[in-house]
């Protein structure tokens, strides 16, 4: 591989470019390229990993790319062919795909867009992908007038998959149609694609619970299958070497601490294959960038599952019935981006800005502010977890190091508080550890955070844990709603009993003395689920169903006099508060787990209620993500005076 400085000696500097538009026009994308000075191999490659979008972008992918082991590795992409709806029909079918995501959770068949197959997935080397662009665009341009219109379409369902299906007569038609387009990529990219011979459909919904069937089977029926629609021929490729790879979204960014690990920039997806992580550590995985080509170690809570979709490279659309702009091939229109989530919607114009979804939070919070006052206020639920723990940073034994020989409280690190409330009165500190200087430092940032971004708090929940409850008067302390706004402690809001050590539940300081040490409680506010009726080692559903229960029944309590709650607790409540309440079912115990782990302190979450529909859907929070690194106890004598 060539050095990085090699490769950027042979760059124009950008002042001493031409940047008419005549310029790039004289000779193709390619020839630039070659012009100045990459390698026929590798400017192919990042023309074909771009979509052939344009030379900057071209040039963008090779600099990123400057470190990819594979980037002089000649392997061929993989392609695939769809027809892909347009109008009327799709805007049902996306609607479907958003309704059915937020009602019944992902399925298999939102990984990848709607659409119909009309071939398997074949290779193609780089060098003939505009070839076998131009072919299918030769065959398109032949098919003119013989394409079936409108297209029968007839639901289909089973226990796990409801699909669309196309009558079996215009099913043979659209099947002549890829043979046509396999002839003509065989002449002219020497490729060999095989024509889909199973029936031809278009899936709604598959491996799927079996109780989510009469959920996802009304929503299916409410398809008008014979609104108008033009199909679209279009062509995908994605990367050969992850077609089998889990795609996962950056959420966060990371700057790695050891060189076997992998920076993460937001907006960046990662391939990780489930195979490649025996070895890893709990809370990391393998995984390689999209953007980079690299590989390394990543925290797992740092990424979210993507759709398989969201990878894909665009190379070109074509309609049957126009020769609109869509219909153009990527040689003669220099395609956009070809990443789906940055993909052109079907009624934009070529001029107009793609929508982009992969963009950074606070732009998303620029957004989010700039369209908030065109539509009605939401409910809108907050779930947060509680702040930093004494016994997590300091150990079990925490309080042996803060106490005297007479009893008293002394802390003995920065990050102890200076005082604990009601220290002398032999709280069970042991069983209800409070929070750190730091805890308190992150609860407070977060009040900051929602304060700045005008959100206004209108009751706020938390758990009995004396942590929960600092954590809330933190918050409201940041959002200089200290004592202006009243902290409703909740019995039903604690943790699955179930990860309480010993034979008895803690001994949680009752809300009068909290409210005499000083803090912002309600006395006067009555438990939906009293302490009494909290069982310890209770099980799984019977945690999930409380959680659901006491969510919902603060809902109803506050629904005519605020829209906006804050709800206080721990890592479990962000999933057990919010996923039924989707009406989403309950995950299994291994994987819940799972998910509970990925949380951090201060981890928050939003959930709107979609109008008058009873159904909540986790939206973006208001807020940026808090991340910081560990800091370890530092013994200057332990460390300095070493011989």
């Amino acid at each position: 591989m060539a050095a990085k400085e090699d490769l950027y000696s042979k760059i124009i500097p950008r002042r001493l470019r031409q940047n008419r538009s005549g310029s790039v026009k004289c000779g193709s994308n390619l020839d630039v390229l070659l012009s100045m000075g990459f390698p026929r191999p590798r400017a192919l490659k990042a023309l074909v990993s771009t979509g052939g979008r344009s030379v900057q972008a071209a040039c963008d992918w090779l600099f990123s790319h400057v470190d990819d082991p594979f980037l002089d590795d000649p392997l061929p992409r993989e392609f695939v062919l769809y027809l892909r709806p347009s109008g009327p029909l799709q805007n049902q079918l996306s609607h479907f795909w958003q309704q059915s995501r937020v009602t019944c959770g992902k399925n298999k068949a939102h990984n990848i867009f709607p659409h119909i197959t009309l071939c398997q997935f074949f290779m193609c080397a780089d060098h003939k992908a505009e070839a076998l662009c131009e072919a299918l665009h030769a065959t398109v341009q032949q098919w003119r007038g013989r394409f079936p219109t409108p297209l029968p379409l007839e639901l289909y369902t089973s226990s796990n998959f409801i699909g669309l299906f196309v009558e079996e007569q215009v099913a043979d038609i659209l099947k002549q149609f890829a043979a046509d387009f396999a002839t003509e990529a065989a002449r002219k990219a020497e490729v060999h694609v095989e024509p889909h011979k199973k029936q031809l459909h278009v899936t709604l919904a598959y491996n799927f619970p079996t109780d989510h069937l009469p959920s996802l089977e009304k929503l299916a029926k409410g398809i008008e299958v014979k609104l108008g629609c033009d199909w679209l021929a279009v062509l995908f490729s994605r990367d050969i070497r992850f077609a089998n790879h889990e795609t996962l979204r950056v959420m966060y960014p990371y700057v790695p601490q050891n060189e076997d690990e992998l920076e993460l920039v937001p907006g960046d997806f990662i391939f990780m294959s489930p195979v490649d992580q025996s070895s890893t550590s709990e809370g990391w995985v393998n995984g390689t960038s999209l953007a980079t080509g690299l590989s390394g170690l990543l925290p797992e809570n740092y990424v979210s599952l993507a759709d398989e979709s969201d990878t894909w490279v665009f190379h070109g659309s074509h309609s049957f019935f126009s020769c609109g702009p869509s219909d153009k091939t990527s040689k003669e229109r220099g395609m956009f981006d070809g990443l789906l989530d940055s993909r052109r919607p079907d009624n934009a114009s070529p001029g107009d800005t793609p929508t982009l979804s992969l963009i950074c939070h606070p732009m998303q919070q620029v957004l989010r502010m700039s369209g908030s006052h065109s539509r009605q206020p939401k409910r809108t639920l907050f779930v947060c977890r509680h702040g930093e723990r004494m016994d997590v940073v300091f150990g079990k034994h925490w309080l042996s190091l803060c106490s005297d020989s007479k009893g008293r409280y002394v802390r003995s690190n920065l990050n102890m508080p200076p005082s604990l409330p009601l220290w002398g009165g032999q709280r069970d500190y042991d069983m209800d550890a409070p929070i750190t200087v730091t805890g308190s430092t992150q609860a407070r940032l977060v009040g900051e955070a929602l304060s700045e971004s005008n959100t206004v708090l209108d009751f706020v929940y938390c758990s009995p844990s004396l942590r929960c409850v600092q954590t809330a008067q933190n918050i409201l302390r940041g959002m200089q709603q200290e004592g202006k706004l009243k902290v409703r402690v909740e019995p039903g809001l604690f943790e699955w009993t179930k990860w309480v050590s010993g034979s008895s539940l803690p001994a949680w300081i009752p809300p009068t003395d909290l409210a005499a040490a000083h803090f912002s409680v309600d006395t006067t506010y009555r438990p939906l689920i009293p302490v009494s009726k909290l069982t310890v080692s209770e099980s799984y559903e019977n945690y999930m169903s409380r959680s659901y229960q006491v969510t919902k029944d603060i809902l109803s309590d506050c629904k005519n006099t605020g829209n906006n709650v804050l709800i206080v607790a721990h890592a479990s409540s962000l999933e057990a508060c919010t996923r039924q309440l989707q009406g989403r079912g309950p995950q299994s115990a291994k994987d819940f787990i799972q998910v509970v782990r990925k949380i951090p302190y201060l981890g928050f979450c939003s959930c709107e209620e979609q109008g008058d529909t009873g159904v909540w859907q986790l939206v973006d929070p208001p807020i940026l993500p808090l991340t910081h690194g560990p800091n370890h106890t530092f013994d200057w004598r332990e460390t300095l005076l070493q011989e």
